[in-house]
């Protein structure tokens, strides 16, 4: 992990967020940061011309549909680990807990997988904790560097650079679990006793933040 992690953290969160006039307006200063990352500022500058040559019209309509209209390339982590399983819920609120030990109080706007918020959180840690959480999720984001890839997506840089800052190398994922109708029924649906099975009580879970269904073997 480079001892500028935290800048860069802040930088890729930034270029993953929606394009604002401001990311436009700070296109120079971000390159003057990565001064000192000539390998990162390297991967970043694709996106960062195209962020400044265009109408930030279509750089939105371009954002919303390279992220919002293509599943394989969304910015929420666990998308792709649990689908719409039931399990993505629990994953969610370990990764919450995960930032409020650290006295870090997400948003209360976006959901606590969504990538830019995720870089945010890695921005204020430690390096050797950033480094321990960033290889965690590697593999959801090689994952979707790959997608962006095949896509031709200038957005992929960001994705090289995370990789770059991970001190593991991402492996493949699997597909996430798919409910078919009768399942979902099944589980939105009253049971035997009338009572529907999100409103039983259950037992309390205490699990690890995990990025994937079961550590890849080395």
């Amino acid at each position: 992990m480079q001892a500028n992690h935290t800048r860069q953290f802040r930088i890729l969160s930034a270029l993953l967020c929606y394009p604002e006039a401001e990311l436009i307006a700070a296109l120079d200063d971000i390159r003057a940061e990565l001064a000192n990352a000539p390998e990162q500022a390297l991967r970043l500058e694709p996106l960062l011309l195209s962020l400044e040559g265009g109408e930030l019209i279509a750089l939105q309509e371009r954002y919303v549909h390279t992220f919002d209209r293509h599943p394989g390339h969304s910015l929420h982590l666990f998308e792709h680990i649990h689908g719409e399983d039931r399990a993505r819920g629990q994953a969610m609120v370990d990764l919450i807990e995960e930032y409020r030990t650290r006295g870090f109080e997400p948003a209360a706007n976006e959901l606590p997988d969504y990538l830019p918020l995720f870089l945010e959180f890695l921005s204020l840690c430690e390096a050797d904790e950033a480094g321990r959480l960033l290889g965690d999720a590697a593999h959801v984001i090689g994952h979707v560097a790959g997608k962006l890839g095949e896509s031709g997506s200038d957005y992929a840089g960001v994705f090289a650079a995370l990789l770059a800052l991970s001190p593991v190398a991402p492996q493949p994922l699997t597909a996430p679990p798919i409910r078919d109708m009768d399942e979902m029924l099944e589980t939105f649906g009253p049971g035997a006793d009338g009572v529907e099975p999100l409103l039983k009580p259950a037992m309390p879970q205490i699990a690890p933040v995990n990025f994937y269904p079961q550590r890849p073997r080395a």
